[in-house]
């Protein structure tokens, strides 16, 4: 599997990035800092409240904020002297939803599966220590979870984050679980050992599992997707509550058929 290079964990690894590297633009860095700032739940954000969350300078938030709404990727209420994001931002996530084709591949097949099992199928992708949703198919069972395309869940702890995990050369892994450690030093240990368990049932059973380890009521079971001999790497999760997807359920009959799904996804791109 050919080394890919690994996408920076934050904002302050950024900057100790441009120290060391003449290509790096931080006025760029910061820019997109500010459009990571703004997430699912929040309404509007001040500038005082962006540099709270970037660690940005206020006045360099201030003229930074002022030139991304001229240029469309946030909208300003004068009333307020708050803003949110703009158009332009949603034009952009959807071009990437559209450029990847892998969706429409997996989607009929993610959905077939979600309905004759009852569960919440997704697909998903790494970004910083956060899974993202590209993708969700619900089950016509009321009890199935609803996540939305665009949420985000924590990498370390879900079935789709450990699946991701799992396959990665074990460089790339362990810089990611030094990061998860300095983020969560207090529950740490027993993090890891989820991860090494959820690496070793990959190697066994080509899939790893989440039985209330993110949430206390919810089981899950995850399997990567490598493509391009291994620049990407996506996962697929199967996940439901508890009571309605017990480990024997995800041992007999989800994990195995959620494998089959990606074999039959990895096929169907490898072979168009």
């Amino acid at each position: 599997m050919r080394q890919r290079p690994v996408a920076l964990i934050d904002f302050q690894s950024s900057v100790q990035e441009s120290r060391k590297d003449r290509n790096f633009v931080m006025a760029l860095a910061r820019g997109l800092e500010i459009l990571r700032a703004f997430q699912a739940t929040d309404g509007m954000l001040s500038n005082q409240e962006i540099a709270q969350r970037t660690r940005i300078p206020k006045p360099t938030v201030s003229r930074l904020t002022y030139t991304l709404t001229k240029l469309g990727y946030l909208s300003y209420s004068e009333r307020l002297e708050r803003y949110q994001l703009g158009t332009g931002v949603l034009a952009l996530g959807y071009s990437c939803l559209a450029s990847m084709g892998i969706r429409q591949v997996a989607r009929p097949l993610m959905q077939q599966l979600a309905d004759e099992v009852g569960l919440a199928v997704s697909l998903g992708s790494r970004d910083r220590l956060s899974m993202v949703y590209l993708e969700n198919c619900q089950g016509g069972g009321a009890l199935t979870l609803r996540p939305q395309v665009g949420s985000r869940i924590p990498i370390a702890t879900t079935a789709m984050g450990r699946a991701f995990l799992a396959v990665l050369p074990e460089q790339e892994r362990q810089y990611l679980m030094e990061h998860i450690q300095r983020k969560d030093p207090e529950n740490w240990p027993e993090i890891r050992d989820g991860i090494h368990q959820a690496v070793r049932d990959y190697q066994e059973l080509g899939y790893c599992m989440s039985l209330g380890d993110w949430e206390r009521d919810v089981n899950a079971v995850g399997v990567p997707l490598v493509l391009d001999d291994g620049a990407d790497v996506l996962a697929f999760n199967g996940g439901g509550p508890s009571f309605h997807m017990s480990r024997e359920r995800v041992e007999k009959e989800i994990g195995p058929r959620l494998v089959a799904l990606v074999q039959s996804v990895r096929s169907r791109v490898s072979h168009p």
